[in-house]
This record gives C-alpha cells, sequence and structure tokens, in this order.
C-alpha cells in the first residue's frame, strides 16, 4: 500500500514554517523590531531628521516590506491548518500593526504612523520568552492592581480629610482644600519632602507625628508591599501558564479563570496519587511472590534424583 504525496499546500506550509522557526530567522526580525525602535529615536532630532529625510524613509520603508513579508511567510506556514494561526494572539497582534500600515487614513496620519510604529517594539515579547513571561505577568495582575489602587484611593481620602481638618488654616499651601491635601499625600507617598512635612507639622501641633508616621507605615510600606505581593503571584501565575503553553501548545488567555489552574492541579495531584497506589500494589505483589517462592517445594524430578543417589 503506497502513501500519498502531501499537497502543494501542505508541502509550501511546512517549509515556510520551517523557516520561521529557525532560530536565524527570529534574530533577524527582532534586529529589524530594533532598528525600527533606532529609526524612530533618530526622527525625535530634527536637525539629523532633516539632514537625513530620504535616507530615514527608506529605511522604514524597507522595515514596512520586512515586517509584510514576514506576516505572508506566517500566514503561508499555516496554509495546512489556518485555525491554528487565528488561535495564537501574537499572531493576530502581528497582522494588526503590520496591516494597519496599509490602510489610506492610518497611511496618511503621521502621528498615527508614528504611534503604530513605536508598537511594533512590542513585538519583541514574541522573541524574548522572558519578556512574554513578564507582559503576562502585568496582565494577570491588573485584577489586584486595580483592588490595591482603590484601597490607596480610600486611605489617601481619608487622610487628605483629616489633614484638612487639622491643617487647613494652619498651613493652606498643602491642605487648604482637599485636591491640594490629596496632591501633598500622593507626594509623601513616595518619600519625597517627608521631612519638610513632619517639621511643619511638628511646628502646628506635636501630634501630628501621629498621622504622618501612620500615613507613611500604611501608604509607602504595607500598600507597596501589598503591590508587590500581588506582581510576584501573578509572574509565578505567568510562568506556570507558559510551561504549560510549551507544553500543551495552547495560549494561555488573559483573564483565563482560575478554577481551570485549580483543575489542572488537582488532575495532576490525582494523577499522582494514582499513580503512587499502583507502584505500592506492584511492590505488595512482588512481596508476596517472594514469599511463594520461598514456600514453594522442591520439583518432582529433583526429589527422584536425590532417591536414586541414595
Amino acid at each position: 500500500m503506497t502513501t500519498a504525496p502531501p499537497s502543494t499546500r501542505v508541502r509550501i506550509a511546512a517549509g515556510c514554517r520551517a523557516l520561521i522557526e529557525a532560530p536565524l530567522f527570529s534574530l533577524a526580525v527582532l534586529a529589524v523590531i530594533l532598528l525600527n525602535a533606532v529609526l524612530l529615536g533618530a526622527e525625535t532630532y530634527h536637525g539629523f531628521a532633516a539632514d537625513h529625510t530620504g535616507q530615514l524613509r527608506w529605511a522604514e520603508r524597507g522595515c514596512l516590506v520586512f515586517f509584510t513579508l514576514e506576516m505572508l511567510l506566517r500566514l503561508a506556514a499555516h496554509a495546512d491548518r489556518p485555525g491554528k494561526f487565528w488561535r495564537d494572539r501574537w499572531n493576530i497582534f502581528d497582522l494588526v500593526v503590520v496591516a494597519s500600515a496599509f490602510v489610506p487614513l492610518v497611511r496618511e496620519n503621521a502621528t498615527v504612523l508614528r504611534l503604530l510604529r513605536l508598537v511594533r517594539v512590542l513585538r519583541t515579547a514574541r522573541f524574548l520568552p522572558q519578556l512574554r513571561i513578564l507582559f503576562l505577568a502585568v496582565s494577570r495582575s491588573l485584577p489586584g492592581t486595580v483592588s490595591f489602587l482603590f484601597v490607596g484611593a480610600v486611605i489617601l481620602y481619608v487622610y487628605a480629610m483629616i489633614g484638612w481638618v487639622c491643617f487647613g488654616s494652619s498651613d493652606p499651601a498643602h491642605f487648604g482644600s482637599l485636591g491640594r491635601a490629596m496632591l501633598t499625600l500622593f507626594l509623601l507617598m513616595t518619600l519625597e519632602g517627608l521631612q519638610d512635612a513632619v517639621y511643619t507639622g511638628l511646628a502646628i501641633s506635636r501630634l501630628s507625628i501621629l498621622y504622618y508616621g501612620s500615613y507613611v507605615l500604611l501608604a509607602s510600606f504595607v500598600l507597596v508591599n501589598v503591590l508587590i505581593g500581588v506582581v510576584l503571584n501573578s509572574l509565578d501565575e505567568a510562568r506556570e501558564l507558559d510551561a504549560r503553553t510549551e507544553a500543551t501548545g495552547r495560549v494561555p488567555r488573559v483573564g483565563e479563570p482560575e478554577a481551570e489552574a485549580a483543575a489542572v492541579r488537582v488532575e495532576a495531584t490525582a494523577h499522582t496519587q494514582d499513580l503512587t497506589e499502583r507502584i505500592a500494589g506492584m511492590r505488595q505483589a512482588l512481596d508476596t511472590l517472594e514469599q511463594s517462592l520461598g514456600a514453594t517445594p522442591s520439583a518432582p524430578h529433583d526429589q527422584g534424583r536425590m532417591t536414586t543417589t541414595a
């Protein structure tokens, strides 16, 4: 029975896939992305940009042609399975960024076009695994960060109202209104100007040290440590999701329910327990077999040989 030769589309997809998965291709794409960032920064120097307008324009067009060819190769690499291309969020992101440069309204707007060129720099995360994990960790820490911001805003509002009541008349430059008090406390959150604020408060009342001390402890130490804990926890989850992606080929979604990850961990634990029980059963069976072999009498032909010898 002969095997049918692969179709032309399958052969083209296999060849393009081998090309885009080559390390040299990834390095070339990364180099062009960094070159695009350098060109974008060079345009901020007006004298240099005015003297080299033609060269910068041709270099930008060359980068765009390279990115377009890259996207065509990625599309061709998924010709035999196009659904997989659209399931990868990085492919969609790259396609939108590159295709936007050919949209008439966007292409004619210099500001929007520069912003799109700036977004291309984010594509470096596709080729740097650690940077990709950091981006994923930041996206997964957003819910916890929103809660942190809400708690911080409540603390800032409460202390601003207390500061306005206690120091509004004595220090109107910093606590004359709710807005000024919140701005002063927001700057104090970074410990900027804390010494001057404490001395000014002590000149008004000795009890002000309790006000500033409790605020610094809550805002600058407790809340910041909570935020660091949220980010580190999200970083661990991002590493776990990236490992699952490498193992299963499934791209984790931003905001993916934690119940799914918990279910995977429970399933892995159950599989480990089942494997442990099987190993214990096999050991018990081997022990039983050894005991039965030790208690088995000699074979009949050995007994006959012993009788003849006697």
